[in-house]
Protein backbone atom coordinates (compact mmCIF):
# COMPACT_ATOMS: atom_id res chain seq x y z
CA UNK A 1 0.00 0.00 0.00
CA UNK A 2 1.36 3.43 -0.95
CA UNK A 3 1.87 6.03 1.77
CA UNK A 4 -0.88 8.25 0.32
CA UNK A 5 -3.35 5.37 0.44
CA UNK A 6 -2.22 4.48 3.97
CA UNK A 7 -2.79 8.01 5.28
CA UNK A 8 -6.06 8.23 3.37
CA UNK A 9 -7.27 5.13 5.23
CA UNK A 10 -5.94 6.35 8.60
CA UNK A 11 -7.53 9.77 8.23
CA UNK A 12 -10.76 8.42 6.76
CA UNK A 13 -10.44 10.87 3.86
CA UNK A 14 -13.20 10.34 1.29
CA UNK A 15 -14.21 11.92 -1.98
CA UNK A 16 -14.04 14.70 -2.93
CA UNK A 17 -10.96 14.83 -0.66
CA UNK A 18 -7.88 12.68 -1.18
CA UNK A 19 -4.32 12.46 0.13
CA UNK A 20 -2.10 13.82 -2.63
CA UNK A 21 1.30 13.40 -1.00
CA UNK A 22 3.28 12.67 2.13
CA UNK A 23 6.60 14.28 2.99
CA UNK A 24 8.90 13.26 5.84
CA UNK A 25 10.98 16.12 7.26
CA UNK A 26 13.57 14.36 9.38
CA UNK A 27 15.38 17.53 10.37
CA UNK A 28 12.15 19.03 11.75
CA UNK A 29 10.84 15.78 13.20
CA UNK A 30 7.64 16.18 11.18
CA UNK A 31 5.51 14.37 8.65
CA UNK A 32 3.44 16.57 6.34
CA UNK A 33 0.35 15.03 4.78
CA UNK A 34 -1.03 17.00 1.82
CA UNK A 35 -4.78 16.68 1.32
CA UNK A 36 -6.44 17.87 -1.89
CA UNK A 37 -10.03 18.70 -2.80
CA UNK A 38 -10.86 17.10 -6.12
CA UNK A 39 -14.43 18.29 -6.63
CA UNK A 40 -15.11 20.58 -9.60
CA UNK A 41 -18.79 21.33 -9.18
CA UNK A 42 -20.57 23.79 -6.93
CA UNK A 43 -19.90 23.59 -3.22
CA UNK A 44 -22.19 24.25 -0.26
CA UNK A 45 -22.17 27.23 2.09
CA UNK A 46 -21.09 26.01 5.56
CA UNK A 47 -23.65 28.36 7.18
CA UNK A 48 -26.88 27.50 5.35
CA UNK A 49 -25.95 24.42 3.29
CA UNK A 50 -27.15 26.03 0.05
CA UNK A 51 -25.09 25.54 -3.16
CA UNK A 52 -22.52 28.30 -3.68
CA UNK A 53 -19.91 29.10 -6.30
CA UNK A 54 -16.19 28.74 -5.68
CA UNK A 55 -14.42 31.92 -4.69
CA UNK A 56 -10.79 30.90 -4.09
CA UNK A 57 -8.79 28.59 -1.80
CA UNK A 58 -6.56 29.13 1.22
CA UNK A 59 -3.89 26.92 2.76
CA UNK A 60 -4.73 25.55 6.20
CA UNK A 61 -2.65 23.40 8.55
CA UNK A 62 -3.74 21.09 11.37
CA UNK A 63 -1.79 19.18 14.00
CA UNK A 64 -2.68 15.47 13.84
CA UNK A 65 -1.81 12.44 15.95
CA UNK A 66 1.89 11.68 15.79
CA UNK A 67 3.23 9.14 13.30
CA UNK A 68 5.57 7.05 15.45
CA UNK A 69 7.76 9.72 17.06
CA UNK A 70 7.11 12.32 14.34
CA UNK A 71 4.74 15.24 14.68
CA UNK A 72 2.16 14.94 11.89
CA UNK A 73 0.75 17.98 10.12
CA UNK A 74 -2.16 17.98 7.66
CA UNK A 75 -1.88 20.60 4.91
CA UNK A 76 -4.77 21.42 2.59
CA UNK A 77 -5.79 24.08 0.10
CA UNK A 78 -9.32 24.60 1.39
CA UNK A 79 -11.84 26.12 -1.03
CA UNK A 80 -13.86 29.18 -0.09
CA UNK A 81 -17.33 29.83 -1.49
CA UNK A 82 -19.32 32.97 -2.22
CA UNK A 83 -22.79 32.55 -0.72
CA UNK A 84 -25.59 34.89 -1.77
CA UNK A 85 -26.73 35.24 1.84
CA UNK A 86 -23.56 34.87 3.95
CA UNK A 87 -20.82 36.10 1.62
CA UNK A 88 -17.39 34.48 1.39
CA UNK A 89 -17.02 31.45 3.68
CA UNK A 90 -14.47 28.64 4.04
CA UNK A 91 -16.02 25.21 3.50
CA UNK A 92 -15.89 22.68 6.31
CA UNK A 93 -13.37 19.86 6.28
CA UNK A 94 -14.34 16.40 7.56
CA UNK A 95 -11.30 15.91 9.80
CA UNK A 96 -11.52 19.05 11.99
CA UNK A 97 -14.06 21.42 13.50
CA UNK A 98 -14.18 25.02 12.22
CA UNK A 99 -11.64 27.31 13.86
CA UNK A 100 -9.55 24.53 15.38
CA UNK A 101 -5.82 24.22 14.52
CA UNK A 102 -6.02 20.49 15.38
CA UNK A 103 -7.69 17.52 13.78
CA UNK A 104 -10.67 16.12 15.65
CA UNK A 105 -8.70 13.00 16.59
CA UNK A 106 -5.85 15.05 18.05
CA UNK A 107 -8.24 17.36 19.90
CA UNK A 108 -10.05 14.31 21.33
CA UNK A 109 -6.69 12.99 22.58
CA UNK A 110 -5.98 16.29 24.37
CA UNK A 111 -9.47 16.21 25.90
CA UNK A 112 -8.83 12.70 27.21
CA UNK A 113 -5.51 13.78 28.72
CA UNK A 114 -7.13 16.83 30.32
CA UNK A 115 -9.52 14.47 32.07
CA UNK A 116 -6.54 12.78 33.72
CA UNK A 117 -3.97 15.53 34.32
CA UNK A 118 -3.52 19.26 34.82
CA UNK A 119 -3.20 21.68 31.91
CA UNK A 120 0.49 22.11 32.73
CA UNK A 121 1.10 18.35 32.59
CA UNK A 122 -0.79 18.03 29.29
CA UNK A 123 1.32 20.78 27.69
CA UNK A 124 4.39 18.62 28.32
CA UNK A 125 2.74 15.38 27.19
CA UNK A 126 1.55 16.68 23.82
CA UNK A 127 4.11 19.46 23.25
CA UNK A 128 1.68 22.39 23.15
CA UNK A 129 1.62 25.76 24.86
CA UNK A 130 -0.60 26.46 27.89
CA UNK A 131 -2.83 28.69 25.75
CA UNK A 132 -3.20 26.00 23.07
CA UNK A 133 -4.30 23.38 25.60
CA UNK A 134 -6.60 25.90 27.27
CA UNK A 135 -8.06 26.64 23.82
CA UNK A 136 -8.96 22.96 23.45
CA UNK A 137 -10.69 23.08 26.83
CA UNK A 138 -12.57 26.28 26.00
CA UNK A 139 -13.83 24.90 22.67
CA UNK A 140 -14.84 21.63 24.33
CA UNK A 141 -16.88 23.46 26.96
CA UNK A 142 -18.58 25.68 24.38
CA UNK A 143 -19.56 22.58 22.42
CA UNK A 144 -20.75 20.79 25.54
CA UNK A 145 -22.88 23.69 26.75
CA UNK A 146 -24.39 24.16 23.28
CA UNK A 147 -25.35 20.46 23.13
CA UNK A 148 -26.67 20.28 26.67
CA UNK A 149 -30.43 20.06 27.17
CA UNK A 150 -30.70 21.38 30.70
CA UNK A 151 -33.76 20.47 32.75
CA UNK A 152 -34.54 21.64 36.25
CA UNK A 153 -33.64 18.80 38.65
CA UNK A 154 -35.77 17.89 41.64
CA UNK A 155 -32.93 18.69 44.07
CA UNK A 156 -30.23 21.31 43.67
CA UNK A 157 -27.32 22.45 45.80
CA UNK A 158 -25.94 25.99 45.85
CA UNK A 159 -22.57 27.06 47.20
CA UNK A 160 -19.86 29.62 46.63
CA UNK A 161 -16.22 28.77 46.05
CA UNK A 162 -13.25 31.11 46.19
CA UNK A 163 -11.73 32.16 42.89
CA UNK A 164 -8.71 34.06 44.21
CA UNK A 165 -7.63 35.62 47.46
CA UNK A 166 -9.25 38.84 48.67
CA UNK A 167 -12.70 37.27 48.92
CA UNK A 168 -13.37 36.77 45.21
CA UNK A 169 -15.99 34.08 44.60
CA UNK A 170 -17.99 32.22 42.01
CA UNK A 171 -21.42 30.70 42.62
CA UNK A 172 -21.83 27.01 41.76
CA UNK A 173 -25.19 25.29 41.29
CA UNK A 174 -25.32 21.50 40.96
CA UNK A 175 -27.86 18.74 40.52
CA UNK A 176 -27.74 17.27 44.03
CA UNK A 177 -28.86 13.88 42.75
CA UNK A 178 -26.49 13.47 39.81
CA UNK A 179 -23.57 15.42 41.26
CA UNK A 180 -23.22 17.43 38.03
CA UNK A 181 -22.52 21.18 37.90
CA UNK A 182 -25.29 23.04 36.06
CA UNK A 183 -24.31 26.67 36.54
CA UNK A 184 -21.22 28.74 37.39
CA UNK A 185 -21.60 32.51 37.83
CA UNK A 186 -19.36 35.35 38.95
CA UNK A 187 -19.71 36.54 42.54
CA UNK A 188 -22.15 35.36 45.17
CA UNK A 189 -24.86 37.98 44.92
CA UNK A 190 -28.56 37.49 44.28
CA UNK A 191 -28.13 37.88 40.53
CA UNK A 192 -25.59 35.03 40.36
CA UNK A 193 -28.23 32.51 41.41
CA UNK A 194 -31.15 34.33 39.79
CA UNK A 195 -29.52 33.80 36.38
CA UNK A 196 -29.81 30.03 36.90
CA UNK A 197 -33.49 30.20 37.81
CA UNK A 198 -34.14 32.53 34.85
CA UNK A 199 -32.98 29.79 32.46
CA UNK A 200 -36.11 27.73 33.28
CA UNK A 201 -39.80 28.23 32.66
CA UNK A 202 -42.24 28.52 35.59
CA UNK A 203 -43.36 24.94 34.89
CA UNK A 204 -39.80 23.66 35.14
CA UNK A 205 -39.10 25.68 38.29
CA UNK A 206 -42.09 24.02 39.92
CA UNK A 207 -40.25 20.68 39.55
CA UNK A 208 -37.57 21.79 42.04
CA UNK A 209 -38.38 20.17 45.39
CA UNK A 210 -35.41 21.28 47.51
CA UNK A 211 -32.54 23.77 47.43
CA UNK A 212 -29.65 23.02 49.80
CA UNK A 213 -27.56 26.08 50.62
CA UNK A 214 -25.75 28.04 53.29
CA UNK A 215 -27.56 30.72 55.28
CA UNK A 216 -26.56 33.38 52.78
CA UNK A 217 -29.08 36.18 52.30
CA UNK A 218 -28.65 36.79 48.54
CA UNK A 219 -29.14 33.08 47.73
CA UNK A 220 -32.23 32.96 49.94
CA UNK A 221 -33.65 36.08 48.28
CA UNK A 222 -33.06 34.73 44.77
CA UNK A 223 -34.73 31.43 45.65
CA UNK A 224 -37.74 33.05 47.32
CA UNK A 225 -38.22 35.29 44.28
CA UNK A 226 -38.03 32.40 41.80
CA UNK A 227 -39.60 29.30 43.35
CA UNK A 228 -43.20 28.73 44.39
CA UNK A 229 -43.45 27.79 48.07
CA UNK A 230 -39.71 28.45 48.47
CA UNK A 231 -39.94 28.47 52.26
CA UNK A 232 -40.73 24.75 52.28
CA UNK A 233 -37.92 23.97 49.79
CA UNK A 234 -34.92 25.84 51.18
CA UNK A 235 -32.76 23.54 53.30
CA UNK A 236 -29.78 24.58 55.42
CA UNK A 237 -27.92 21.33 55.72
CA UNK A 238 -26.00 19.86 58.63
CA UNK A 239 -22.59 20.57 57.11
CA UNK A 240 -23.09 24.33 57.06
CA UNK A 241 -24.60 24.48 60.55
CA UNK A 242 -21.67 22.41 61.85
CA UNK A 243 -19.24 24.69 60.02
CA UNK A 244 -20.66 27.83 61.68
CA UNK A 245 -20.61 26.19 65.09
CA UNK A 246 -17.07 24.89 64.53
CA UNK A 247 -15.89 28.42 63.77
CA UNK A 248 -17.63 29.65 66.92
CA UNK A 249 -15.84 27.00 69.01
CA UNK A 250 -12.52 28.09 67.52
CA UNK A 251 -13.22 31.75 68.34
CA UNK A 252 -13.95 30.78 71.94
CA UNK A 253 -10.74 28.71 72.04
CA UNK A 254 -8.57 31.52 70.69
CA UNK A 255 -9.94 34.07 73.14
CA UNK A 256 -9.60 31.68 76.06
CA UNK A 257 -6.11 30.65 75.01
CA UNK A 258 -4.97 34.29 75.03
CA UNK A 259 -6.36 34.71 78.55
CA UNK A 260 -4.74 31.51 79.85
CA UNK A 261 -1.41 32.16 78.13
CA UNK A 262 -1.17 35.53 79.83
CA UNK A 263 -1.03 33.66 83.15
CA UNK A 264 1.40 31.04 81.88
CA UNK A 265 -1.25 28.34 81.41
CA UNK A 266 -0.74 26.57 78.06
CA UNK A 267 -3.57 24.05 78.40
CA UNK A 268 -5.11 25.04 75.07
CA UNK A 269 -1.89 25.58 73.12
CA UNK A 270 -1.75 23.42 69.99
CA UNK A 271 -5.28 22.03 70.45
CA UNK A 272 -7.02 23.81 67.58
CA UNK A 273 -7.54 20.70 65.44
CA UNK A 274 -8.64 18.51 68.35
CA UNK A 275 -11.87 20.49 68.72
CA UNK A 276 -12.74 19.89 65.06
CA UNK A 277 -13.02 16.12 65.45
CA UNK A 278 -16.24 14.24 65.98
CA UNK A 279 -15.81 12.15 69.17
CA UNK A 280 -16.15 8.92 67.18
CA UNK A 281 -13.43 9.92 64.74
CA UNK A 282 -10.68 10.96 67.15
CA UNK A 283 -7.33 9.21 66.52
CA UNK A 284 -6.66 6.74 69.33
CA UNK A 285 -3.42 8.48 70.33
CA UNK A 286 -5.30 11.77 70.91
CA UNK A 287 -8.44 10.41 72.57
CA UNK A 288 -7.03 10.40 76.12
CA UNK A 289 -5.65 13.93 75.83
CA UNK A 290 -8.93 15.21 74.40
CA UNK A 291 -11.00 13.50 77.11
CA UNK A 292 -8.94 15.29 79.75
CA UNK A 293 -9.46 18.64 77.99
CA UNK A 294 -13.23 18.17 77.79
CA UNK A 295 -13.42 17.26 81.48
CA UNK A 296 -11.80 20.55 82.51
CA UNK A 297 -13.89 23.59 83.34
CA UNK A 298 -12.99 25.39 80.14
CA UNK A 299 -15.13 27.74 78.09
CA UNK A 300 -13.91 25.91 75.01
CA UNK A 301 -15.17 22.60 76.41
CA UNK A 302 -18.62 24.06 76.93
CA UNK A 303 -18.64 25.54 73.42
CA UNK A 304 -17.62 22.18 71.95
CA UNK A 305 -20.33 20.31 73.87
CA UNK A 306 -22.93 22.80 72.62
CA UNK A 307 -21.77 22.17 69.06
CA UNK A 308 -22.08 18.41 69.48
CA UNK A 309 -25.50 18.65 71.14
CA UNK A 310 -26.79 20.77 68.24
CA UNK A 311 -25.96 17.90 65.89
CA UNK A 312 -28.45 15.69 67.72
CA UNK A 313 -31.25 17.49 65.89
CA UNK A 314 -30.24 15.63 62.75
CA UNK A 315 -30.99 12.29 64.40
CA UNK A 316 -34.70 13.14 64.20
CA UNK A 317 -37.04 12.80 61.26
CA UNK A 318 -40.00 14.33 63.08
CA UNK A 319 -40.27 18.12 62.79
CA UNK A 320 -41.89 18.54 66.19
CA UNK A 321 -39.24 16.48 67.97
CA UNK A 322 -36.42 18.37 66.23
CA UNK A 323 -38.05 21.67 67.21
CA UNK A 324 -38.19 20.64 70.88
CA UNK A 325 -34.51 19.64 70.82
CA UNK A 326 -33.63 22.99 69.26
CA UNK A 327 -35.58 24.98 71.84
CA UNK A 328 -33.81 23.22 74.71
CA UNK A 329 -30.44 23.66 73.01
CA UNK A 330 -31.11 27.31 72.20
CA UNK A 331 -31.98 28.10 75.81
CA UNK A 332 -28.67 26.63 76.98
CA UNK A 333 -26.69 28.33 74.20
CA UNK A 334 -28.13 31.77 74.99
CA UNK A 335 -27.34 31.34 78.71
CA UNK A 336 -23.81 30.06 77.99
CA UNK A 337 -22.17 33.52 78.12
CA UNK A 338 -20.17 32.44 75.06
CA UNK A 339 -20.74 35.26 72.56
CA UNK A 340 -19.60 33.35 69.41
CA UNK A 341 -21.97 30.48 70.27
CA UNK A 342 -24.82 32.90 71.03
CA UNK A 343 -24.37 34.59 67.64
CA UNK A 344 -24.64 31.28 65.82
CA UNK A 345 -27.63 30.23 67.96
CA UNK A 346 -29.47 33.38 66.94
CA UNK A 347 -28.54 32.82 63.29
CA UNK A 348 -29.94 29.28 63.43
CA UNK A 349 -33.12 30.55 65.09
CA UNK A 350 -33.59 33.15 62.35
CA UNK A 351 -33.26 30.40 59.72
CA UNK A 352 -34.93 27.63 61.69
CA UNK A 353 -37.51 26.67 59.04
CA UNK A 354 -34.74 25.87 56.56
CA UNK A 355 -32.82 23.88 59.18
CA UNK A 356 -35.92 21.86 60.05
CA UNK A 357 -36.61 21.30 56.32
CA UNK A 358 -33.16 19.75 55.98
CA UNK A 359 -33.59 17.59 59.09
CA UNK A 360 -36.99 16.20 58.14
CA UNK A 361 -36.24 15.64 54.45
CA UNK A 362 -32.66 14.43 54.90
CA UNK A 363 -31.55 16.95 52.26
CA UNK A 364 -27.82 17.57 52.30
CA UNK A 365 -25.27 19.56 50.36
CA UNK A 366 -22.65 16.83 50.77
CA UNK A 367 -22.51 16.12 47.02
CA UNK A 368 -21.77 19.77 46.28
CA UNK A 369 -19.19 19.91 49.05
CA UNK A 370 -17.46 17.00 47.31
CA UNK A 371 -17.58 18.94 44.04
CA UNK A 372 -16.18 21.98 45.85
CA UNK A 373 -13.22 19.89 47.02
CA UNK A 374 -12.55 18.91 43.40
CA UNK A 375 -12.87 22.55 42.31
CA UNK A 376 -10.21 23.56 44.83
CA UNK A 377 -7.97 20.80 43.47
CA UNK A 378 -8.47 22.16 39.94
CA UNK A 379 -7.45 25.61 41.15
CA UNK A 380 -4.31 24.31 42.87
CA UNK A 381 -3.29 22.06 39.97
CA UNK A 382 -3.57 24.99 37.56
CA UNK A 383 -1.44 27.15 39.90
CA UNK A 384 -4.42 29.47 40.07
CA UNK A 385 -6.45 30.94 37.21
CA UNK A 386 -5.79 34.35 35.70
CA UNK A 387 -9.43 34.87 34.73
CA UNK A 388 -12.85 33.77 35.89
CA UNK A 389 -13.65 32.59 32.35
CA UNK A 390 -10.88 30.00 32.50
CA UNK A 391 -11.81 28.96 36.02
CA UNK A 392 -15.45 28.60 34.99
CA UNK A 393 -14.50 26.58 31.89
CA UNK A 394 -12.39 24.19 33.99
CA UNK A 395 -15.32 23.57 36.35
CA UNK A 396 -17.68 22.84 33.47
CA UNK A 397 -15.08 20.68 31.71
CA UNK A 398 -14.42 18.38 34.67
CA UNK A 399 -17.70 18.51 36.58
CA UNK A 400 -20.40 19.54 34.10
CA UNK A 401 -21.13 16.09 32.67
CA UNK A 402 -20.82 17.58 29.17
CA UNK A 403 -20.31 15.96 25.75
CA UNK A 404 -16.93 17.53 25.00
CA UNK A 405 -15.63 15.89 21.82
CA UNK A 406 -15.44 17.70 18.47
CA UNK A 407 -18.33 17.29 16.03
CA UNK A 408 -16.00 15.76 13.45
CA UNK A 409 -14.79 13.17 15.98
CA UNK A 410 -18.34 12.32 17.02
CA UNK A 411 -19.47 11.96 13.43
CA UNK A 412 -16.49 9.89 12.36
CA UNK A 413 -17.03 7.49 15.28
CA UNK A 414 -20.80 7.17 15.02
Amino acid sequence: MRDTELYGQILGVKQPWRVGGVELRLEDGEVEVFVEHGGKGKLACPECGEPASRYDKRERRWRHLDTCQYRTILVAQVPRVDCCEHGVRTIRVPWADPGSPFTALFEALVIDWLGEASILAVTRLVDLTWDQVDGVMQRAVRRGLARRELRAPSRIGVDETSFKKRHEYVTVVADAGEGVVHHVADGRGKEALAAYYDSFSPTELARIESVAMDMWGPYIAATVAALPDAGAKIAFDKFHVAMHLGKAVDRVRREENRTLSATGDETLKGTRHLWLYHPDHLPAKRAVCFKELVSKALKTSRAWMLKELAMEMWECRDRGEALEIFRAWYAWAIRSRLEPIKRVARMIKNHLDGVLNAIVSGVTNARLEGLNTMIQWLKRSARGFRSRDRFRAAIYFHLGGLDLYPDSFTHSNS
